[in-house]
């Protein structure tokens, strides 16, 4: 999905490179996020299959590189998140049905231990200046999502990647030397995802994701 994001890019600053007009714009941004999540994790026995859900709330902070081509009014650009987001570990204790059936009550209690880490968030987005110093804009979003977890049953679970959509307003205010500053509120909802155990029998499906995110930038104008 990466790929492709950066091939889009790259082609509409190819496209826009004729118009002397057009400026590049590049900067720095520092957020504050909250996130909401909803999972679901599936354990798979001989007899009987078990399921725990959990919705939890994340707060991150980040920041970020962006470059932006304007095409008059419009703009398109590409903003990538600098560091890793992680999640808190989670702890839960389960009845390993994988070995014997649990409604025999001879079952085996396992604890199972989960982070999550979200690497590259990167947003491909596309603009419009309603007034001189206001702008909406929306886009797509990718992130890699790579567990951190330790099972009782000694299964370990796969990386995954995450897509979803984000729309935005802020504003923009002049400084000298072509230097700007920002603000900008974003809404960012992501499809859902799921990973599997290399064992077969666990499965976790992120039901959910969706955040909104505070954004102060800085940058220049070229």
């Amino acid at each position: 999905m990466k790929k492709t994001l950066i091939g889009i890019i790259v082609a509409m600053f190819s496209f826009g490179s004729a118009s002397a007009d057009a400026g590049v714009n590049i900067g720095l941004s520092g957020v504050g996020a909250i996130f909401g999540a909803s999972a679901t994790e599936t354990d798979t026995g001989p007899d009987e299959t078990e399921k725990v859900s959990d919705t939890d709330i994340m707060g991150a902070s980040y920041a970020s590189f962006f470059i932006e081509k304007e095409l008059g009014l419009a703009f398109v650009g590409l903003d990538y998140v600098l560091n890793t987001l992680e999640t808190e570990e989670a702890t839960s204790l389960q009845n390993d049905c994988t070995t014997q059936a649990c409604n025999t009550g001879a079952f085996t209690q396992v604890t199972n231990k989960v982070k999550v880490e979200f690497n590259d968030l990167t947003t491909l987005y596309a603009g419009i200046r309603l007034f001189d110093n206001f702008y909406a804009k929306a886009g797509v979003v990718s992130v890699d999502i790579d567990t951190k977890e330790t099972l009782g049953t000694g299964s370990t679970y796969g990386n995954t990647t995450m897509d979803g959509t984000m729309v935005g307003v802020g504003g923009q205010a002049e400084l000298p030397n072509g230097m700007f500053i920002r603000a900008e509120a974003n809404y960012l909802d992501f499809d859902g995802a799921s990973v599997t155990s290399s064992t077969g029998v666990n499965k976790v499906e992120i039901n959910s994701l969706d955040g909104l995110a505070a954004k102060i930038s800085i940058g220049a104008t070229f």
